[in-house]
């Protein structure tokens, strides 16, 4: 996936003067000498150029790790650490690069430390959360920010895919296609917070598409890529009349993005594919969108800005294809009684259906298949609502997950995991049937009572923990998930009804 960024961690060790700074660069030599042994050395730099003890070897070691590539900072202490100083790097760090600040610290490795070596980093930290606050500087901090060297790795490895989505959307610019369909205001959202987030907004007419992609009637490589296509289809590839069309529309977005990135880096697309899109274009654009999505480029349908941004975010933190749902429908009662009931640990109402009419990768599909739109065909001519990619969604962990602006310009988010399970759909688009504990609940009390939109980001793979340090790290004022049924929404009627 060349649209998410790679990232280098730029190790600083820092040390408050009146104890030995040999703590320091001794544990930071062990702690990098952990993150090689357990993990990938080209991930992260030991900063070799000082211990930061002051101000002005503060702005040396900036200087070094911006010089040597780092994308990201791990402020260490290995000892108390100076509180001034050393967030003092994270503030300037964080002004002019706009990229992601951690701190973690050292533990004590043993009783010999106790008598002359202690560190009393723990004590540090609490220090250094304070000034960080007094500065207003974000930070990621672990859940539990001491350790040895080996847990300090761990730490600096768990904030890595945290430091790629932010860093990704730092450099990442969205194009929208069209005002959202009628009826379809719950993905309209203010983009003000995009730009307060980093993200650039492109904004263009359907006519402006329209018209590129009659620029590229004729081009020279629309035959390699539906060939790629119909390879990729394989026995799926039930409407093969249509392929030099979709071709020829992944070639417009692949030529749009790059002839319009500007100054930024990576793309996303909220893509307008309803009403007027079939009539005009002569098909739906929904494959196209699963095989650019698989490639690292998500492309949302029904213009869904925040949509678009929150697979973005997905795919940079787990490194591979997501995808966009509606929280679509029930699941039927004979469907859980003969197939869920009895086999897996879910109530009813922890179950629901997630679909889109086809805009989930083929690689995520059982069986897929090129088919037409049936809900569209039902009032237009079929021909022109070929394009969608059907097949039930692979069973396996996912996360479902949302950032969303509301209409008053607040920042809210919600993040659940749970599962797609083996149950056949015996329904239409890429779907499946979905278990998250508590959905029900979860349902009602976080995405009805926040107003949060149909569309939901799925990743493949459980990777709450991650979405909800960026989350917090972007300042997202509230962020939902499904709590147990020991524990009420604050909504939550306490009395049965």
């Amino acid at each position: 996936m060349n649209n998410i960024p790679t990232i280098k961690v730029g190790i600083v060790a820092v040390s408050r003067d009146c104890f030995p700074e040999s703590l320091s660069v001794n544990r930071r030599a062990a702690l990098v000498r952990a993150y090689a042994e357990k993990y990938a050395a080209s991930d992260i730099y030991e900063c070799p150029v000082c211990i930061v003890e002051s101000e002005v070897q503060a702005m040396q070691a900036l200087e070094d790790v911006k010089a040597a590539g780092c994308n990201a900072l791990a402020v260490y202490l290995g000892n108390f650490g100076p509180e001034i100083s050393e967030t003092l790097l994270a503030q300037k760090w964080s002004e002019q690069t706009g990229c992601p600040v951690m701190f973690c610290a050292a533990a004590e490795e043993n009783t010999a430390v106790l008598k002359d070596d202690r560190g009393d980093a723990y004590c540090g930290m609490l220090n250094a959360s304070y000034n960080l606050k007094l500065r207003g500087v974000k930070a990621y901090i672990p859940a539990y920010p001491v350790g040895t060297a080996a847990e300090c790795a761990d730490m600096i490895r768990a904030f890595i895919p945290v430091a790629r989505a932010l860093v990704g959307m730092k450099d990442l610019k969205i194009f929208s296609f069209g005002p959202r369909p009628q009826n379809f205001m719950a993905c309209n959202a203010p983009i003000q917070q995009l730009y307060n987030m980093g993200v650039e907004v492109e904004e263009n007419s359907e006519l402006d598409l329209f018209e590129a992609f009659h620029k590229h009637s004729g081009d020279a490589r629309i035959p390699a890529v539906a060939a790629d296509m119909a390879k990729e289809l394989g026995a799926g590839n039930k409407k093969p009349e249509i392929l030099a069309k979709l071709a020829q529309y992944e070639l417009t977005l692949l030529d749009w993005i790059e002839q319009h990135k500007g100054c930024k880096k990576y793309a996303a697309v909220a893509g307008k594919c309803w009403p007027a899109f079939q009539t005009q274009f002569g098909f739906v654009p929904c494959y196209v969108n699963a095989r650019l999505t698989g490639r690292g480029i998500p492309v949302s349908c029904e213009v869904d800005i925040y949509g678009a941004l929150s697979e973005y975010i997905g795919a940079c933190i787990s490194g591979e294809s997501v995808t966009l749902l509606d929280i679509n429908n029930t699941v039927p009662k004979d469907i859980f009684d003969a197939d869920i009931a009895g086999k897996f640990a879910y109530k009813h109402t922890d179950t629901f259906m997630g679909f889109h009419c086809g805009n989930t990768c083929a690689a995520r599909l059982c069986r897929p298949e090129m088919r037409n739109q049936k809900i569209m065909a039902r009032s237009l001519p079929e021909e022109v609502t070929n394009g969608t990619l059907e097949g039930d969604i692979m069973p396996g962990k996912i996360t479902f997950y949302r950032l969303q602006s509301t209409a008053d310009n607040r920042l809210l988010a919600y993040v659940a995991q749970g599962e797609v399970l083996p149950v056949a759909t015996r329904s239409f688009g890429s779907i499946g049937i979905f278990a998250i504990p508590e959905m029900g609940r979860f349902y009602r009390h976080v995405l009805i009572e926040n107003g949060f939109p149909h569309h939901g980001a799925v990743a493949f793979g459980h990777f709450g923990g991650a979405l909800f340090e960026v989350f917090r790290y972007l300042g997202v004022e509230k962020v939902g998930y499904n709590l147990p049924a020991s524990l009420p929404y604050p909504t939550e009627n306490p009395f049965a009804m």
